[in-house]
């Protein structure tokens, strides 16, 4: 929360996951790459926070494992990781946003 700031500065939950870094900055038009846009901006720490929050879910949740290995099955390691970051974030973001209770059920159904 502290490295975050006042939460409502971001008008919506993508304007806060795209500051955590935890979506990508590619543009298309016409199914097809215009760049990359502005990759280095945001926070890189809340970044890794949620990188390694994703990687403690893994050990502690059966359900995020499950979310997991179907994401791996499709993509690799890495990425499957991003997208735990990326729904973390969005979660952290309701749980600051609302002053709510963490539900992982909610998040990874």
């Amino acid at each position: 929360m502290l490295e975050t700031g006042p939460i409502e500065r971001f008008k919506k939950v993508g304007n806060y996951a795209s500051y955590c870094r935890c979506v990508q900055s590619n543009r298309f038009s016409n199914g097809k790459s215009k760049g990359k846009g502005n990759r280095k901006n945001g926070n890189k720490y809340l970044s890794w926070a949620y990188v390694e929050a994703a990687n403690l879910a893994l050990w502690n949740y059966d359900y995020i494992k499950r979310y997991h290995q179907r994401k791996t099955a499709k993509t690799n390691n890495v990425v499957a990781i991003k997208a735990i970051a990326h729904k973390l974030a969005r979660a952290c973001y309701y749980i600051i946003r609302d002053q709510k209770e963490f539900d992982p059920l909610k998040a990874f159904a």
